[in-house]
């Protein structure tokens, strides 16, 4: 579909959901990950289930991808649709599902460059009742990254309006503090990455690491040993350099992404 039937709230009130997958010659890099982050997020908003109409539509996008690309991301996008004006939803709502492919030049069988990044002036707002899901409703990180943009830094430092440090702009943070690899506890705010979720359940354990949820400041991540993010595209991305600190040592980075590479190639 090239255009959006109007009214539809998720325009109006960014009343969906949205999914990043990573594909890789036609196959949609963990997905049941993803579609089981979009199947709690649709449960929160209380939009009906449309999970099998999405793996539906997946597969028809993925056999387009397995035609013409190696490497391709795919935004699938749940909205609640229709509905009268105001913020009160149908009880019978049908979802849209709306899918956008975009070809990818760079091999991403290949660890990013290490990032540079700042901090972000706009908070999180805490809202323990969306965290997690990975809503519409982007303003905040649109905000963080046009200021990232200004201060000519791959990726901002997003803190919750209490200082506690929450993720990146689009990714979650981790750090390595005396043998130990640490990432904040996302109950208030935040996105649940897929591949934070890989790291703390295989990838970290399968190279002897266990990871811990935990609260942490800027003075947490500038006393840390190593730095690094996650997301769907980059995998893992190693963080150069905050502010005035800087990191060299990359290691534990570089071993969760041969954990990655165990998969793709």
């Amino acid at each position: 579909m090239s255009a959006l039937p109007l009214p539809d709230r998720g325009l109006d009130f960014g009343d969906g959901l949205f999914e990043t997958m990573l594909v890789h010659r036609g196959q949609p890099l963990f997905e049941e990950y993803h579609l089981e982050r979009l199947c709690r997020g649709l449960q929160a908003l209380a939009i009906p289930d449309c999970l099998q109409n999405a793996r539906a539509e997946l597969r028809v996008a993925t056999e387009t991808v397995a035609r013409n690309w190696e490497w391709a991301v795919i935004r699938i996008s749940v909205l609640r649709g229709v509905g009268p004006r105001g913020y009160t939803p149908l009880l019978n709502a049908k979802p849209r599902i709306l899918i956008r492919i975009t070809q990818l030049d760079s091999d991403h069988a290949m660890m990013p460059s290490p990032a540079k990044l700042g901090v972000a002036e706009i908070f999180l707002s805490n809202q323990p009742f969306l965290a997690g899901i990975k809503h519409s409703n982007r303003l905040e990180q649109v905000i963080a990254a046009t200021e990232a943009q200004s201060k000519g830094v791959d990726e901002c430092i997003l803190l919750d309006d209490l200082g506690q440090v929450v993720s990146v702009i689009a990714g979650n943070i981790f750090l390595m503090c005396k043998g130990e690899l640490c990432t904040p506890i996302l109950d208030r705010c935040g996105v649940e990455g897929t591949r934070r979720r890989l790291i703390m359940e295989i990838w970290a354990p399968s190279i002897g690491l266990n990871v811990r949820e935990t609260r942490m400041t800027l003075s947490d991540l500038e006393s840390a040993d190593e730095v690094f993010y996650s997301n769907s595209l980059h995998t893992v991305r190693p963080i150069a350099r905050l502010n005035l600190r800087t990191w060299e040592d990359h290691s534990v980075c570089a071993s969760l992404f041969q954990q990655y590479l165990k998969v793709v190639s």
